[in-house]
Parts: C-alpha cells; sequence; structure tokens
C-alpha cells in the first residue's frame, strides 16, 4: 500500500504536481487530489494505484514499505517507527 504522505512526498521529490502525476500516470487530477488528503493509505481501484506507482517507478522513485529494505543506493526518505 502507498500513504498519502507517501504520495505528497514523492511528488515533492520529483518536483512535480499533482496534474503532471495525473498525467504521468494516466489518471484523472481529482483522482490524485482524493488521494493525496486521504487519511493513512489511499483507497482506489488495484489498476489506479498500480499506474501511479509504475508511473513514479519510471520516473525514478523507489516506495519503501513499513519494514521494507531499500532496493537502491540513491537518496530517500522514511520516516521514523513513532517513539
Amino acid at each position: 500500500m502507498i500513504s498519502a504522505a507517501q504520495l505528497r512526498a514523492a511528488r515533492a521529490l520529483l518536483g512535480i504536481d499533482q496534474r503532471t502525476l495525473a498525467a504521468m500516470a494516466g489518471v484523472s487530477l481529482p483522482t490524485i487530489q482524493r488521494m493525496e488528503t486521504s487519511k493513512g493509505d489511499v483507497r482506489g481501484s488495484i489498476a489506479t494505484l498500480t499506474r501511479i506507482v509504475e508511473a513514479l517507478d519510471a520516473a525514478g522513485l523507489e516506495l519503501i514499505g513499513n519494514a521494507q529494505s531499500s532496493q537502491g543506493t540513491g537518496r530517500g526518505v522514511r520516516l521514523k517507527t513513532p517513539a
């Protein structure tokens, strides 16, 4: 799963706006807006989520899940486990 915070951070790291991500993923702008304002993990169809993750991957971004090690060696961002 991808969280709303991850989605916003991914766009920030790529330096793109919501409209650009929507175009890259082939989804509507309101879909991206809805996903980014949701609480916790974003909700949507598997096809839509897959398109977004694939678009981010193609742009050179790696999404890191909870307790998942990183595949790459580049810079990245990860939230610490709350104390």
